[in-house]
């Protein structure tokens, strides 16, 4: 999977999340990943908003959520 700059499906995200980024998804990072991202008065989302757009914003949150289901 290497060779890709932004994510663009849920398994390159959760590889890049996981494994180049190194963190755990944990139902509580991802609950406050969640939370934080619905919160258009977050400066973190506010600027990743500018940087990718709303609506990346809303397929990164829709990756949280798959995420967050039991497998």
């Amino acid at each position: 999977m290497k060779g890709f700059i932004i994510p663009e499906n849920y398994d390159e995200w959760h590889y890049c999340i996981t494994v180049e980024c190194g963190l755990a998804l944990t139902p509580e990072y991802i609950s406050e990943r969640i939370s934080s991202l619905n919160d258009d008065k977050d400066y973190y989302t506010q600027q990743f908003v500018k940087l990718y757009g709303r609506e990346y914003l809303n397929r990164v949150l829709g990756w949280f959520q798959q995420a967050q289901q039991p497998l």
